[in-house]
């Protein structure tokens, strides 16, 4: 008698007649299922006309790709196979096998319908406890584009570095007459030979220039490892670590973001905001006053006074400051002030550390901003479902 137990890959029933018999009964693939069942999805039913042939179900193709980006899979074709192979994706497909064409056409059309699913998912976690609102952090991070710089541009640093070479060399090359600051020999002629150089001007203000062919709407951005080739990815996040706000933006400074993201907060989660902290990109006086108009608190520190809180070095106070930076700096100085400061980083920079180093979404797939932002909120919805399921 053989003690191993019977293996025979070529047998007729390979797979379980239920998936139920081998998933746990609490895997996320039938979490997911419930929450998209639970959504009302008549925004994606009538993006669709009447004429044409039979589509796949959106609550289909939703769920595939809420699952997909909870285990940080971006790719169509990636996705495709992995109906064909892997269980779960195959109970949340149905038994259907969508070819990544129509996965990645559902994920391009719909965009209105995703930012409306990820609004019914913020209220139904705050239905179940989740999303509590008495401190919301907002923050941002720089998303590479699929992309890649305009070859107009880097054909005019190819030149503009041929030319300065050639400079060079005829500098560098063997003077017949080596009579040094007497003659100049053939450095002169090839100097003249060169033309002038030129480098491309900088994008002004108010007018962005456009930065690559495949993605017009990608643009520069300062990030800490230099300029990336991208956009804004913009989050405000609760206080238990629910993202109640997502977009993206071509914004290279986040001062511009902080009043129309605490409109979006408000609007999605239909109830006004008590408090906001943000660091110092988001400071500005203006900002300030705004939004204590409204009467909400903000905690937001100007640079220098950043890196008092950040680093310990005194900040000078300056008597030309405005009243509203001299009341912000005290109450950043308070024990209360630095308390909620302190807690800015333990919400929000791990949401963004699970979204683009756990989900993999360092780089976006497609091009353009209306795109990316449904990618963007793919990747947010995905994540508070995942937040839902650990907290049930």
């Amino acid at each position: 008698m053989s003690r191993f137990l019977p293996y025979s890959p070529d047998q007729d029933a390979l797979l379980p007649c239920n998936v139920r018999d081998v998933l746990p009964s609490d895997h996320l693939c039938f979490f997911m299922h419930e929450v998209v069942e639970k959504l009302d999805l008549r925004c994606f039913v009538e993006a669709y006309s009447d004429e044409g042939g039979a589509l796949y179900h959106p609550s289909l193709m939703l769920k595939v790709w809420l699952y997909a980006y909870a285990l940080g899979m971006t790719s169509s074709r990636r996705l495709e196979q992995r109906i064909r192979e892997d269980l779960a994706f195959r109970y949340l497909a149905g038994g259907a096998e969508p070819d990544y064409w129509a996965l990645n056409a559902f994920r391009k059309r719909h965009r209105e319908g995703i930012e409306e699913a990820f609004v019914q998912v913020v209220l139904l976690a705050q239905r179940v406890g989740l999303g509590r609102m008495g401190t919301v952090a907002i923050d941002s991070t720089r998303i590479k584009a699929s992309a890649s710089p305009d070859r107009v541009e880097r054909k005019v640093i190819a030149r503009t570095r041929r030319k300065v070479q050639e400079w060079n060399h005829a500098c560098d090359k063997d003077d017949p007459n080596e009579g040094v600051g007497m003659s100049v020999g053939s450095a002169m002629d090839k100097l003249k030979a060169v033309d002038k150089i030129e480098i491309a001007p900088e994008a002004s203000e108010g007018k962005q220039v456009k930065r690559s062919v495949t993605d017009p709407d990608a643009r520069f951005l300062r990030s800490r490892s230099g300029f990336v080739l991208g956009y804004t990815g913009e989050i405000a996040v609760s206080e238990d670590h629910l993202i109640v706000a997502a977009r993206v933006t071509q914004n290279a400074h986040d001062v511009h973001a902080l009043v129309p993201m605490t409109e979006v907060v408000e609007r999605n989660c239909r109830r006004r905001l008590r408090c906001i902290v943000a660091d110092s990109g988001f400071y500005s006086n203006a900002n300030v006053k705004q939004l204590e108009q409204r009467g909400i608190q903000t905690y937001i520190p100007d640079s220098n006074m950043a890196r008092e809180l950040n680093v310990g070095s005194k900040a000078e106070d300056d008597p030309r400051f405005e009243p509203v930076q001299k009341k912000m700096r005290r109450k950043l100085r308070s024990h209360k002030g630095q308390a909620v400061y302190a807690r800015r980083k333990a919400i929000v920079e791990p949401v963004f550390g699970v979204i683009k180093e756990q989900r993999n979404l360092r780089s976006f797939r497609l091009r353009g901003i209306d795109k990316v932002n449904t990618e963007f909120l793919l990747a947010a919805l995905a994540y508070n479902i995942t937040r839902l399921f650990r907290r049930r």
